[in-house]
């Protein structure tokens, strides 16, 4: 299959979705570490980009779509992979290899989910070959092309998403050092190996053996060449670039230790648990929206205590409603997808339609859903649930319509008893339905009205 180079000559120059609060202090400290990975004093900076794999047709998964394109939290996968890469803003150019049937697709979730500093390269019909297509895009002087050939190039899978920048950048540095480096875990099976007949043969020693994984890294030069030189045979079966940097260059790679969030999406009940990791990762921090001008603001605040108590895992911030279109979008730069918006003056609904409305103008639910929990305080002895709920109903209707913005509200009813003890029991029932609704993110809920 002939290389194709797509969106090199309109690449951004900025750092990609949700990244620019991550490119400030860390940033500084990701430049200087890479500056000096074996560098002279005074020279210019690292130059780093990326390659990615994305051709596979996800034949093991069992599933038509290849998996790199397959929905997790209603966002394909790739996307995830490309989002944690962009946050290494130091990283200049970032590869997908994707075959031509569905080049059109990536670019489409290039466009939907704002992802910067890509280029799109038609992939081979081997993963070696798709890897040897990318780097030949890096190499070459393609017309209309910003791309230009890096120092340490970075050889990543796309359906792995789950990676931090410090476990690339001890690749990279690794890299620069001894020429390739890679990401490596502990066996977590024995690995056999079968006679003819099909019996065992021998085992290996667990303990001095390792998986390797990814990110790999190697300097451009060295990979390059190893491609280059690689038989028809290496590029048809192979799959480990590591072994072509030592068979055709004799470089060692230097091998790093990885993290357990370095696994592969490979079968699909890996979606169900990718779809797991990410809800866990983005329900760990929340922010209480209140209008403290209210003489009831002590309400909130006591929601507030409550909540740090009883989810004493989750980060849980406070901000004043009426301050909070100057600090929503540094809410969610800081990677803020969940919002409990307390009510304490009439109309019932108010403040929460306050918040959603600057939801709805931030635009931010482009890679997440964000899950907004409307409060409210009752008195159950002199009102009833129900009476309450009536007056409410209205978050039914503007539940649907801000669903299709990727933002699901939800109602919670909260008896305020006067009596101490049973306000702290409901509290505290209201904080573990919070967390619930958070956690979940069910849309079969969005509009309903729990009581706590």
């Amino acid at each position: 299959m002939e290389q194709g180079l797509r969106g090199g000559g309109s690449r951004p120059a900025e750092p990609g979705p949700c990244l620019s609060s991550q490119c400030g202090a860390d940033q500084a400290a990701s430049v200087s570490l890479l500056s000096a990975a074996g560098a002279e004093p005074g020279s210019r900076t690292l130059a780093v980009a990326a390659v990615l794999p994305a051709g596979g047709c996800g034949e093991r998964m069992g599933v038509p779509t290849p998996k790199q394109f397959c929905p997790v939290l209603e966002r394909p996968l790739i996307s995830y992979t490309l989002q944690a890469m962009e946050r290494a803003c130091w990283i200049k150019d970032i590869i997908v290899v994707v075959t031509g049937e569905n080049m059109e697709a990536m670019e489409n979730i290039i466009k939907k989910y704002k992802h910067k500093r890509i280029s799109l390269v038609e992939a081979g019909v081997t993963r070696h070959r798709s890897i040897f297509n990318g780097l030949k895009a890096l190499a070459d002087n393609q017309p209309n092309s910003r791309l230009s050939k890096p120092e340490v190039v970075i050889i990543h899978d796309a359906v792995r998403p789950f990676f931090e920048e410090d476990i690339l950048l001890k690749v990279v540095t690794a890299a620069k050092e001894h020429g390739a480096a890679g990401a490596v875990r502990p066996l977590v099976s024995t690995v056999i190996s079968p006679s003819a007949d099909g019996c065992l043969d021998h085992s290996l020693e667990r303990a001095r053996h390792r998986a390797s994984e990814m990110p790999q890294a190697f300097l451009f030069d060295v990979i390059y060449e190893a491609y280059q030189q690689c038989s028809d045979y290496d590029l048809e079966f192979g799959t480990e670039c590591l072994q072509l940097a030592l068979k055709y260059c004799h470089i060692k790679a230097k091998l790093v230790e990885g993290s357990p969030d370095l696994w592969k999406v490979t079968y699909k009940r890996d979606l169900y648990a990718a779809e797991s990791i990410i809800k866990e990762r983005i329900s760990q921090e929340i922010c209480i929206v209140m209008d403290t001008k209210e003489n009831k603001e002590h309400i909130s605040h006591l929601l507030e205590e409550v909540l740090k108590t009883e989810l004493n895992h989750i980060h849980v911030r406070s901000q004043a409603l009426y301050n909070a279109g100057s600090d929503i979008q540094h809410i969610i730069l800081e990677q803020c997808y969940n919002f409990v918006c307390v009510n304490v003056k009439e109309p019932d609904f108010q403040e929460t339609q306050k918040l959603m409305s600057m939801l709805e103008e931030s635009n931010f639910s482009i890679l997440y859903s964000i899950v907004v929990v409307s409060v409210h305080f009752l008195d159950f002895k002199f009102a009833s649930p129900s009476q309450k709920m009536e007056s409410l109903m209205c978050i039914r209707e503007f539940a649907k319509k801000m669903k299709k913005r990727k933002v699901l509200l939800y109602g919670l009813i909260i008896n305020y008893s006067q009596d101490e003890q049973k306000l702290q029991e409901s509290l505290r029932q209201g904080a573990i339905i919070i967390a619930a609704l958070i956690k979940e993110r069910n849309s079969a809920l969005i509009g309903q009205l729990l009581v706590a």
